[in-house]
């Protein structure tokens, strides 16, 4: 056992400790963001989510508020840890450093193994750090910390003294020394601000990576929901409302038609991480699309969208038709809780090329029989004829368009229907991944006589065209709805362009079949 006398030597030590610990974390988090002219509170209360989401979004909707909040923020942080190491008003100090710690906890609590909303260090179940400094906070704040090496012993009132005492001589060097003694501990706090002051400086003159911490997320350089220029338009398919322009799958899923960079999938694989898949849902649905294309691999992170997020994005889930379970990934799509089915592109192709028209209107009708609305994709044009000429009941295609004025597009005399999930030539002059409507004049004429709802896919070539061109080409010419492979970056800029163009239609001449 530790003798009691020992013990209260090392509590008050102990308890300095904590407090100059959690001081010094406060003073660098406020500074960090004091000397970083781009920091801003928004991002990290606009991708809260949980029951408290709408509060925090709201305070970051007005620039008054947030700039008040990012200034309570910077200062109440910096302010919270210098009184903390100083040991000076520190009961006050541990009250203000709960109630911000409070709103951190709330703006992304770590229930469930998740973290509501935007990244943090890790993943956790309940307790994290911002809640570990909490309960410290809460030991200072109900002792005397602030006298334990502290300034606020030096400030502390006095007693009243009801009648003077007389001081012998000899107690007067005594009392002297005891009073250096309370002196040189109530600055304890003083080295530590010092070091930290070193420490701090040589950091800002040679930056590294810090973690993201409690109120801190790193300022993205694209542009901010507040960017938008406009509301996307919709359409509708049954009852069904979808916007304009939906979102893609393939980058999400890492799947890039790069050509010949060998390195693209691999890179989008990295990039887009669980956690910055469900930030790009997240940030698309804030823009105002509301529909997005999906494979069943997709399903688990977009379910984990919806119950973090709150999302209520649709789905339109493309499917394929295994031989030894050839209605297998509709059931699961539907299992999945898909808003739409369609047949995916290169398998319709595959069916339609090795005239199997049969098995792919047995899918169709399959798809609908289940009480979905059924679509049929498709590269090749010679897929959308085949379902019209031989009756197919599709509600919906979903058909490549883009133009080939683009440097990577092979010779028209090269192009060879069917080819685009063929083989791959070297000979720069045939396929290779490098286009995905091969005959788009065609294309657009043939779609002008169908009374179908129309998805235009691949209406960049896989990155080679412009979004101002490529959506232009796409809508001008007839096409109902675009769907559009985004990065997290590009979602606003993309939103803005859509808007801009279906605004001003002048050159088309197919109705809108929505």
């Amino acid at each position: 056992m530790i003798p009691s006398v020992v013990k209260n030597k090392i509590v008050p030590v102990l308890l300095a400790l904590l407090r100059i610990t959690i001081g010094w974390h406060f003073l660098y988090e406020g500074l960090t963001k004091i000397f970083n002219p781009a920091w801003t509170a928004r991002p990290y209360l606009e991708g809260s989510r949980w029951i408290f989401g709408d509060l925090f979004r709201w305070m970051a909707s007005g620039d008054t508020g947030i700039q008040i909040i990012n200034f309570a923020n910077e200062w109440g942080l910096t302010l919270i840890g210098l009184a903390l190491i100083l040991g000076i008003f520190t009961k006050f100090a541990s009250w203000a450093g709960i109630t911000m710690l409070v709103m951190y906890y709330l703006a992304y609590p770590p229930f469930g193994g998740y973290s509501y909303g935007a990244a943090t260090e890790g993943n956790y179940l309940i307790v994290n750090k911002n809640l570990i400094e909490l309960v410290c906070l809460l030991v200072l704040a109900f002792t005397r910390s602030g006298q334990f090496f502290g300034l606020d012993q030096l400030i502390k009132k006095k007693k009243p003294v009801e009648e003077k005492v007389p001081v012998k001589e000899e107690d007067i060097k005594p009392a002297e020394i005891n009073r250096r003694r309370e002196l040189l501990k109530g600055l304890a706090g003083l080295p530590f601000l010092a070091g930290f002051a070193g420490a701090f400086i040589k950091n800002i003159l040679q930056p590294e990576v810090d973690g993201v911490s409690s109120a801190t997320l790193p300022q993205v350089t694209y542009k901010h929901i507040s960017d938008l220029k406009g509301e996307l338009p919709k359409g509708k398919i049954g009852n069904l409302e979808i916007t304009r322009m939906i979102m893609g799958c393939n980058l999400i899923s890492g799947y890039a038609h790069a050509r010949d960079l060998l390195y693209a999938n691999t890179l989008f694989k990295a990039y887009n991480t669980d956690q910055k898949i469900l930030e790009t849902f997240h940030l698309g649905e804030m823009a105002g699309i509301n529909t997005s294309f999906i494979t069943n691999p997709n399903f688990p992170v977009f379910h984990k969208y919806l119950k973090l997020y709150g999302g209520k994005m649709q789905t339109i889930c493309q499917t394929y038709l295994p031989d030894d379970n050839f209605f297998g990934d509709i059931d699961l799509a539907i299992a999945n809780g898909a808003t739409m089915l369609y047949i995916q592109g290169g398998v319709a192709d595959h069916y339609v090329r090795e005239g199997k028209i049969k098995e792919l209107a047995s899918a169709i009708e399959y798809i609908k029989k289940k009480g979905y609305l059924a679509g049929c994709g498709g590269h090749a044009l010679e897929v959308v004829k085949t379902c019209e000429r031989e009756g197919i009941p599709t509600d919906f295609y979903v058909k490549t368009f883009h133009h080939d004025k683009y440097w990577s597009a092979h010779p028209e005399a090269e192009r060879v229907e069917f080819s685009v999930d063929a083989n791959r030539y070297l000979d720069h002059n045939k396929i290779h991944d490098n286009m995905f409507d091969l005959f788009p004049v065609q294309t657009a004429e043939y779609m002008k006589e169908i009374k179908k709802p129309w998805f235009a896919f691949k209406v960049l070539a896989g990155g080679a065209i412009l979004p101002k061109d490529g959506f232009r080409y796409a809508f001008e010419n007839g096409a109902d709805f675009i769907c559009v492979g985004m990065f997290d970056f590009q979602i606003v800029d993309d939103v803005n362009t859509a808007c801009e163009i279906l605004s001003d239609l002048k050159e088309r001449q197919r109705p809108w079949y929505t």
